[in-house]
């Protein structure tokens, strides 16, 4: 690896260990082996780098959780939603860390235009792959997808406790269908 992805790579692993607000440079230099010249020259600033790490680590997180869905059953056609569903709050779990990050990344996005127009951007294509997994086409599958996710976070990261499961995300959306 060059000193960019040795960059990148610490700082996916600083968000992991410390949260978007914690990871300072000085601790992505010491988790890379490299200087802090060199963020500046790759990134430009310490944000840029831990935007473009947290927009990584996210993508790859959604993207191992949809490859790794069953082909669609023609029978139990929500079998596949369940199962998205249980693997997203699996990783939730498993993978806290990168998702308590993921919403401190957001925070971010409040006060930094650049950020928050990369974020859109990100929507753009988590709608547009959530539209091929699931929507048949039909982009407002895309879009109520994207929607329940980042309700579905917010619930698991502030009361895991009393968040919904997949079974009960399943069978409400079956019964909103029905209704």
């Amino acid at each position: 690896m060059g000193t960019r992805e040795d960059l990148l790579e610490a700082a996916k692993q600083c968000l992991a260990e410390r949260g978007y607000a914690r990871t300072t440079v000085r601790d992505i230099v010491a988790a890379s082996g490299t200087n802090l010249a060199a963020i500046n020259y790759h990134f430009g600033t310490r944000d840029k780098l831990l935007q473009q790490a947290m927009l990584e680590s996210s993508a790859t997180a959604v993207t191992q959780i949809l490859d790794a869905l069953p082909a669609t059953d023609p029978s139990d056609p929500t079998a596949r939603l369940e199962a998205f569903w249980q693997s997203l709050i699996t990783s939730f779990v498993e993978n806290a860390p990168l998702w308590h990050a993921n919403a401190e990344c957001l925070n971010q996005a409040l006060h930094s235009p650049e950020l928050r127009a990369e974020l859109a951007d990100a929507q753009g294509r988590a709608r547009r792959g959530l539209t091929e997994a699931f929507g048949d086409g039909d982009a407002n599958v895309g879009a109520i997808l994207q929607t329940m996710i980042g309700g579905l976070l917010l619930q698991w990261l502030i009361d895991p406790d009393h968040a919904p499961s997949a079974a009960e995300l399943t069978a409400g959306a079956r019964a909103m269908i029905r209704a």
